[in-house]
């Protein structure tokens, strides 16, 4: 990301919640049934809702997501992404929310931003009910267990190769590109979207000054952080370099 001012896009079903985006979430049960004459009614066919779960299916695998947060200094996640070791990037979202529609041509749709919520239970929905942002729904809800990442995505729909940067593996010993949803997408943001860099507080001094130089290339403006340990309580708290 700092060497090439870029977010990371991963497809839905690549997530590390095997709950996101899945087509469970919602309820494929017809509702009613049609009146089309008077003392005749027409049930819906067995297939329709397994054509509704298919949709949502398909929804999910053309989705890919760049996963934000609203918080730097969680313990959880420094101990899970990286174990401390790592970085946490800061994005200016004022500079970058105008460039978000037209930041990935040919998707007709842009880049979309929505802000996740969090329920004890699945809802479900029913699928059939044409008031419900249904694909709203299913990109932006997760388990109460997340809730403390305060997670906000930036979604794309159906990104095409070779007009995104993208990452593309070949398969061993064989002429072909891996499933399609493995390709992650890297569309480009202006440098100056670059707000702020938070240095793990186990990170390597070698890692740490290249974070550093590559950081300082991308935007002189950039403020530098070092987490380290509160011996008051469990928290970390930053320090700026």
């Amino acid at each position: 990301m700092l060497k090439h001012h870029n977010l990371q896009f991963t497809n839905a079903t690549r997530l590390n919640d095997p709950f996101d985006c899945h087509p469970a979430l919602f309820d494929y049960s017809i509702p009613n049934v049609f009146i089309w004459e008077e003392g005749e009614d027409l049930s819906l066919s067995d297939s329709i809702p397994e054509n509704g779960e298919r949709d949502m299916t398909l929804l999910r695998e053309s989705t890919w997501i760049c996963s934000l947060s609203k918080v730097y200094n969680s313990l959880l996640m420094w101990s899970y992404y990286n174990m401390h070791k790592g970085i946490c990037i800061g994005i200016n979202m004022e500079k970058l929310r105008p460039n978000l529609p037209n930041m990935v041509y040919p998707s007709l749709l842009g880049v979309l931003e929505l802000e996740v919520t969090y329920d004890e239970i699945i809802k479900k929905p029913n699928y059939f009910d044409d008031n419900k942002d249904y694909w709203g729904y299913q990109v932006s809800t997760k388990a109460k267990d997340w809730s403390h990442e305060q997670e906000v995505r930036l979604t794309l729909r159906n990104p095409s190769t070779g007009k995104i940067p993208s990452s593309i593996r070949m398969k061993p010993n064989k002429d072909e590109i891996t499933d399609f949803k493995d390709v992650k997408f890297y569309p480009e943001i202006n440098r100056d979207c670059f707000e702020s860099v938070y240095l793990g507080n186990g990170i390597a001094d070698k890692d740490k000054k290249e974070v550093v130089s590559e950081a300082r290339k991308l935007n002189p403006e950039i403020k530098i952080y070092q987490m380290t340990i509160d011996p008051d309580a469990f928290k970390l708290k930053e320090i700026q370099l």
